[in-house]
């Protein structure tokens, strides 16, 4: 071929490369974006929000940028942070719209086995939601009730009234990790369960931060750990097959069973990723809410006496031994009040994220196809708008009608609601009311420090005095 052809060819090939590159920049930087900063290089401003709390990053760019909308970088994204009721309503609104399902990759790798592509993630969701949502339904929820107050009652037995001090916040975990391996997979003895719970703990402690895979990062730590849980949960599928019989009393049982959208039966790893991520939606955030709402109630006494007055209310009515039924947790109005308000002020999850399927505007901004989003919490939970006396705890809020529409999320909204929205206020009450009629508490560290992984953390557990009652 003639050398002249071929040089042509280079040059017309270099040219348009550079002309795309150009064209490219050129977009990023000269589209109508929302106010913001995008921070260092490959960190972003990840670091920064980690160590300066979620809410304090938020409130501030908030101040300096908009209320309505900001810019960012995290977990190694570009980020568009969606502001108060109205940018919670307009990202719950157009789900499948303009925005779909996407988890950061901090998150994807150390949970979904084998490491796959956002398609898969949303494929995940989807049976995740899908299944979760008829394990919860309404008549299952009923029949949880006896046995979540059964094992409370044993775990406050066991790991509380033999002493005199205790931490709140690994107990609140190991309950609720307990409770959720005995309805999702079956296992009762802790032995097992604590092969599960130990990689599952540097998981959570590491799936919100920079995903940079080098040794003794968070981030490392949490893909040895998710390593560890996808082996210990393949070993529970094999033996379950094993047994070559099908038990509809769990949700693995149910995930074994059944197809999924192209019907087909789920593969190992299919049915691996959704119960790891059943396992996650109800342990984590639930243990951290369980968590706040006894500081609380431990902080404010004239709050627990009004909740022990409507718990014994309860107690007083049931025969000896006698179990909680669907009735008494329909009468605890006042105790999820207080738990609501709990979770307004210690947010147990921080917000979602989604991913622009095709450029939109708000509020007078273009978001560009392929940019992340992100609703938080913090953007109306401690705003005075919605909230008068934000810091005051007031359960009262609550009551009636509650507050104004998108501005208490602790939840979510929309399509994309947690599914287990009604297993976490079960299990919450069911434990209040367990503590409640059986102890009061007293804070040791008044002032206890408070960090964040994927849910809040108190730096030395919540260690509370407890006094049985009538001692």
């Amino acid at each position: 071929m003639d050398p002249f052809f071929l040089y042509s060819i280079l040059i017309f090939a270099v040219v348009y490369i550079c002309l795309y590159l150009i064209f490219f920049i050129f977009k990023q930087y000269n589209t109508n974006l929302p106010p913001g900063s995008s921070g260092w290089p490959i960190l972003g401003e990840t670091m920064y929000m980690a160590y300066s709390s979620p809410e304090k990053f938020i409130r501030e760019r908030m101040k300096k940028y908009s209320s309505q909308v900001f810019k960012t970088s995290l977990l190694g994204e570009k980020m568009i942070v969606f502001c108060g009721a109205g940018g919670n309503k307009f990202l719950f609104s157009n789900e499948n719209k303009l925005l779909t399902t996407w988890w950061p990759q901090s998150l994807t790798k150390p949970l979904i086995c084998p490491t796959q592509t956002q398609n898969s993630v949303k494929k995940v969701a989807l049976i995740n939601r899908t299944f979760l949502r008829e394990f919860l339904k309404t008549e299952n929820l009923k029949g949880f009730i006896p046995l979540m107050d059964s094992m409370a009652r044993d775990h406050l037995n066991q790991e509380w009234l033999p002493f005199k001090e205790v931490k709140i916040y690994p107990l609140a975990k190991k309950y609720t990790f307990t409770l959720a391996c005995k309805l999702f997979l079956g296992i009762e003895d802790f032995r097992h369960v604590k092969k599960l719970l130990d990689p599952f703990v540097l998981v959570t402690s590491g799936i919100f931060s920079v995903p940079i895979n080098l040794p003794g990062t968070p981030y490392n730590r949490a893909v040895k750990g998710g390593k560890m849980v996808h082996g210990e949960l393949k070993k529970v599928i094999r033996e379950r097959k094993k047994e070559n019989k099908i038990l509809y009393n769990d949700l693995l049982s149910r995930l074994m069973s059944s197809n999924n959208e192209n019907r087909e039966l789920m593969n190992d790893a299919e049915i691996c990723n959704n119960i790891i991520g059943s396992l996650l939606a109800s342990y984590d955030t639930t243990s951290a809410a369980i968590t706040f709402v006894l500081n609380y109630l431990a902080e404010l006494p004239n709050i627990f006496n009004q909740v022990y007055k409507e718990q014994m209310e309860i107690a007083t009515c049931k025969g000896p031994g006698e179990l909680l039924d669907w009735d008494d947790i329909q009468k605890m109005k006042y105790s999820w009040n207080v738990a609501c308000e709990a979770m307004r002020l210690m947010p147990p999850a921080q917000g979602a994220f989604r991913e622009a399927i095709t450029d939109f505007t708000f509020q007078g901004y273009t978001i560009p196809k392929g940019w992340k989003t992100f609703w938080n919490v913090y953007t109306t939970h401690k705003d005075p708008k919605y909230f008068p006396e934000p810091e005051k705890f007031d359960p009262c809020r609550f009551e009636g009608s509650g507050p104004a529409p998108y501005s208490f999320v602790p939840f979510g909204g929309g399509p994309r609601m947690c599914p287990g929205k009604e297993y976490a206020r079960l299990e919450t009450l069911v434990f209040m009311h367990n503590v409640v009629t059986k102890f009061k508490l007293e804070k040791l560290v008044p002032r206890e420090k408070i960090i964040y992984h994927a849910s809040p953390v108190p730096v030395n557990g919540l260690p509370v005095r407890i006094h049985p009652h009538g001692n």
